[in-house]
């Protein structure tokens, strides 16, 4: 979103003037049987090589040469993303309260005092509610439309946190070492509620932003999207930490109580701030109502900008109609084409390298992991926890804005596992020295904390947002709620694995488990370097040409398009079969 607009006029054809000897412009004029037939050929010619290369930015309009930040349909679309990111807020308050409520002895003392695997499966809870979404939440998405599974989803979450608020509620005092699992079952019960919540709009929130954003903005805007997560986890942690002096269990009632929040105020504010997105619209024969919602958040009535919509929703019907008649649009489709393949490969792999890089450790059990370095008091780690939350936030905005939107996709990924492995290196080789001082070098400790924040630099240039942005861009539409959909089920699956295992491993081998993240970075690194494709510079529906099954020149049919006179009339499959 930073800087100008740009814009490039697209130039109609004009007659051929010449200039005669005495200086007057005149017509050029051939014999008057071949005048006609000239034209044609001298207007084939130049329309060919005026539309050839066409692209996106070719017919955005300059907008009074006005910055973003300037233009108020733009800032309204900002808002609407802003408020569909509250998806991810919702997911970020959840990851940080189970970080903060594991500090807390009153909690510990109310879950019955469970570790290793029981421990596990409260983090779990949340997971296995999401896996539970597997098979409904694209038949939601593709039937009803991205707007409305958000609603589902909000209401679904707020019945899980009403189910957590009244959790131990029959308590008014328990022993020191409790052992019942009462509370913890409750607990449970609502944390799979939640999750099940978070599945489904957690697969229509990506989607949405990255059909209804500025084509220009798609990538900083669905980048932008996961950062939220830390605004969640901000809030997650700070209020933790206020409450952490209340009696009668309070300390982690209230934070559980708040997490209805993001997904009360979500709900609320869609009706009036978030539209369907068009290509559902389009895919449901509802063209005008589509256009309409192009015209109001990217064309703002400016001039010149009826070029803009007139290149997106050509492109849109055209992608949308190809793709309708080559698919039934079911998972079977992921495995028929290599292309479908190669798609499927790469959105499970980068699913493992959200989950799977070392960032569950700290997700979950930071707790563990600042006991293992010597900041063991509960002040203190709810005090790290919360500046951590802090700074993610920050680095994230800021790389989404300033720095990730002006690379390529690969290089980004590459920078940012490559920058994981070393960090993750130099932490591992600082614990094992630690270990053999006996924990009692504090400096190696502060080491260590250093290179977690620095880790976090690596991950969020890269894993955080980036990877909505790519996902949604590799998915043809007819695919995308099923590729997200697999996305998130992969996530969840090696969520399960953080839950169960990390803290089995982090009790009984401490730091030496570190190291089995380092190697498992390093086959990231490979895997990603080798065989993820480049994507940049490319609107959603011009993407599938880097996997060989997209309408060829299409950026080239779409600015015809716009140079005609009589433009592709809504819905008319003869005019798509024309153009295809």
């Amino acid at each position: 979103m930073v800087g100008l607009f740009k814009s490039k006029s697209i130039q109609k054809e004009q007659p051929v003037i010449t200039t005669s000897t005495d200086g007057a412009s005149s017509s050029s004029t051939p014999s008057h049987e071949n005048v006609n037939e000239m034209t044609v050929m001298q207007q084939g010619e130049d329309t060919e090589k005026n539309v050839s290369g066409l692209t996106v930015e070719d017919v955005i309009p300059d907008f009074d040469g006005k910055k973003w930040y300037q233009l108020a349909h733009i800032r309204s679309l900002c808002f609407t993303i802003f408020v569909i990111s509250l998806t991810s807020c919702n997911n970020g308050y959840d990851g940080s309260l189970l970080n903060s409520l594991y500090t807390e002895d009153q909690f510990n003392n109310a879950i019955g005092n469970v570790s290793g695997a029981v421990l596990g499966s409260m983090s779990n809870g949340f997971a296995f509610g999401c896996l539970i979404t597997f098979l409904i939440t694209p038949y939601l998405v593709d039937t009803y439309g991205r707007r409305a599974t958000l609603y589902i989803g909000d209401i679904i979450m707020i019945i899980g946190t009403i189910l957590q608020a009244c959790s131990g509620a029959w308590i008014h005092g328990l022993p020191s070492n409790y052992k019942k699992k009462d509370v913890f079952g409750m607990l449970l019960a609502s944390r799979i509620i939640l999750g099940i919540g978070s599945g489904v709009a957690s697969v229509a929130a990506p989607s949405l932003i990255s059909e209804i954003s500025f084509p220009t903005h798609r990538q900083t805007v669905t980048t932008y999207y996961n950062s939220s997560w830390y605004l969640g986890a901000i809030v997650s942690a700070w209020v933790s930490f206020g409450c952490k002096n209340l009696q009668h269990h309070w300390d982690w009632r209230v934070p559980g109580i708040i997490q209805g929040f993001f997904p009360l105020l979500q709900l609320c504010l869609l009706p009036f701030f978030v539209p369907e997105s068009p290509r559902f619209l389009v895919a449901k024969n509802k063209s005008m109502l589509a256009r309409e919602i192009l015209n109001k958040y990217h064309a703002g009535g400016y001039e010149g900008a009826d070029e803009l919509i007139d290149y997106e929703m050509t492109e849109i019907q055209l992608a949308i109609q190809q793709e309708k008649l080559a698919s039934s649009s079911s998972y079977a489709e992921f495995y028929k084409t290599k292309a479908n393949l190669r798609r499927l490969w790469i959105i499970v792999w980068l699913a493992i390298f959200m989950q799977l890089s070392g960032n569950g450790l700290v997700s979950y059990y930071l707790g563990k992991v600042l006991t293992s370095i010597g900041i063991k008091s509960t002040n203190e780690q709810l005090i790290v926890n919360g500046g951590l939350m802090i700074y993610n936030w920050g680095v994230c905005v800021i790389q989404s804005f300033l720095i990730v939107n002006r690379l390529k996709r690969r290089l980004t990924f590459n920078i940012s596992v490559g920058g994981m492995l070393f960090c993750f290196t130099i932490w591992t080789i600082l614990s094992a020295i630690n270990q053999k001082r006996d924990f009692q070098d504090k400096s190696l400790g502060q080491g260590v904390l250093a290179m977690i924040f620095f880790y976090y630099f690596f991950y969020n240039f890269g894993l955080n947002g980036m990877p909505f942005t790519y996902v949604t861009e590799i998915l043809p539409f007819t695919l995308r709620g099923k590729g997200m959909n697999i996305f998130t089920l992969v996530q969840y699956g090696v969520m399960l694995y953080n839950g169960f295992v990390n803290p089995i491993a982090m009790d009984a081998i401490e730091w030496k488990y570190y190291i089995v993240y380092c190697c498992i970075l390093a086959v990231e690194f490979l895997v990603c370097f080798t065989t993820f494709v480049e994507t940049s510079g490319r609107t959603l529906e011009e993407v599938a040409e880097v996997f060989g099954d997209g309408i060829q020149d299409l950026n080239n049919i779409s600015g015809l398009a716009v140079m005609e006179e009589d433009k592709i009339k809504p819905n008319d499959e003869t005019e798509f079969q024309e153009y295809v």
